[in-house]
């Protein structure tokens, strides 16, 4: 709200003062370079020809461009410079005349300073000046991203045609292996079953005779010695 009655305000001051302006330079066209600059002579002006024609053309093209809100900032400072000049070397009779170019005065320098408002030629100049801006740094970007695209996509044939030695790497650059230092799991034996208990042979036969004494052959019975007495 307080930016739209700042525009309106600016709008307001520039066809006011551009107005005034435009006036006073149509007023000394209709008169004529020569009643202009004999009015300049009776104010004191050196060259009363050459001020009647700057001050007539400053003062008819500046309060246009004031109007229309176009180069505010530069038309405001000439208008200013104009205005100045003329209180300076050849100030007005008339004191509302001269009151009125102060105030014309005042009002370009402050108008060049707080700008033409966006409801000005000079805005919808900034405005088409930043969209083409922006489009042409949407279309650089847009151009670098392609030239990024083209040189990744040459780049992967290259990487594919190289020999399939240079991509496997050499016996020589492989490290040697180093000593499996990890802890393993112990494996798991099974339990070996003894051998089963050999069966005794079985004895031989007994002789017929023999007689056997706890699972032992009894031994053959010794004869006698002959007595020596007899």
């Amino acid at each position: 709200m307080k930016q739209a009655l700042r525009d309106v305000a600016a709008l307001v001051a520039r066809v006011g003062v551009g107005g005034i302006f435009f006036a006073n330079g149509w007023t000394k066209l209709e008169d004529g370079l020569t009643a202009t600059g004999a009015k300049f002579l009776q104010q004191g002006a050196p060259a009363p020809g050459a001020w009647a024609t700057v001050t007539m053309l400053t003062e008819l093209i500046g309060g246009a461009l004031l109007i229309a809100g176009l180069g505010v900032a530069v038309t405001g400072l000439i208008l200013f410079a104009e205005a100045l000049g003329v209180f300076l070397v050849a100030p007005p009779l008339n004191p509302i005349s001269l009151n009125e170019l102060i105030l014309l005065g005042t009002a370009s320098i402050l108008l060049a300073v707080v700008g033409a408002g966006r409801l000005s030629v000079d805005h919808m100049v900034v405005i088409r000046r930043r969209e083409s801006e922006a489009a042409d740094e949407f279309a650089a970007d847009a151009e670098a991203d392609r030239v990024l695209a083209s040189l990744r996509d040459s780049d992967a044939p290259a990487r594919q045609s190289k020999p399939a030695e240079d991509a496997a790497p050499r016996a020589e650059d492989v490290p040697p292996p180093m000593a499996d230092t990890a802890p393993h799991p112990r494996p798991r034996t099974r339990p070996v079953k003894p051998p089963a208990a050999e069966e005794p042979a079985p004895d031989p036969a007994p002789v017929p005779g023999d007689t056997l004494v706890a699972g032992r052959k009894k031994p053959a019975p010794r004869g006698r010695r002959p007595s020596s007495e007899g």
